[in-house]
């Protein structure tokens, strides 16, 4: 697990450092403690993340300007911060968790084990997808998205005007933040279940979704029995 701090209060970013050592143990690989935004941005940028612990307010700074871009990366992003007006917002962006402060090690281990046991979070209201779009961050609306398949280490958002836009988290991750409005029908793909028209059976024992603009997507034959109880 490779996790970065980013806290502007010293006292407060060994407090957290303390803890998720502790939490974490041996799977921790490294961990690194940044406490501008502007020192922040390059470092997630050019190093390779699993996690982000994230203040919102950085001597001044807005943490939003470096959620939009946390978010659009492979890693989860847990937000700490004081200010929980904000919380709705943080987890519409994306985040995994928001943790109010002050805090203690039980509500900070409980949003921790959530990046190593990939438990949904079912309170989770998102709205947008950050990806990274010709050098900038843009927010495509979760409402726009009609499914999701897995590209490797990366994954493809299908959109309702047809076009296809690429994302930099794993189907996994993706799938705990929106469990909400998105199913697992297949090891390959999400999909909102809104959209779903038909559910198709063909010779063979093969399954398949007909979505309402007739785009067919497979259907696991161990998910079958599932995502056909929650779509009726």
């Amino acid at each position: 697990m490779k996790v970065l701090i980013v806290e502007d209060e010293s006292r407060i970013a060994k407090r957290i450092e303390r803890m998720t050592r502790d939490i974490f143990g041996d799977t921790l690989e490294s961990l690194k403690y940044i406490n501008t935004l502007h020192e922040a941005l390059p470092f997630i940028e050019n190093n390779e993340l699993d996690l982000v612990l994230l203040d919102l307010n950085l001597n001044g700074a807005n943490g939003f300007d470096l959620l939009a871009t946390a978010v659009s990366k492979s890693f989860h992003t847990i937000v700490i911060s004081a200010y929980k007006d904000q919380a709705i917002t943080a987890f519409e962006y994306g985040v995994l968790d928001f943790v109010p402060k002050p805090f203690n090690r039980e509500r900070l281990e409980q949003a921790l084990n959530r990046t190593m046991a990939n438990e949904k979070i079912e309170t989770n209201e998102i709205k947008f997808l950050a990806i990274k779009k010709r050098h900038r961050i843009q927010l495509i609306p979760i409402e726009d998205v009609l499914y999701i398949k897995g590209a490797g280490v990366y994954t493809e958002l299908f959109l309702a005007d047809r076009k296809k836009e690429l994302h930099d988290k794993s189907l996994e991750k993706l799938e705990q933040l929106l469990s909400n409005t998105f199913e697992r029908i297949h090891k390959s793909y999400l999909v909102k279940m809104s959209e779903i028209k038909e559910i198709i059976v063909e010779s063979g024992s093969k399954y398949m979704i007909e979505l309402k603009n007739g785009e067919r997507i497979p259907i696991g034959r161990t998910k079958y029995k599932d995502i056909k109880a929650k779509w009726f």
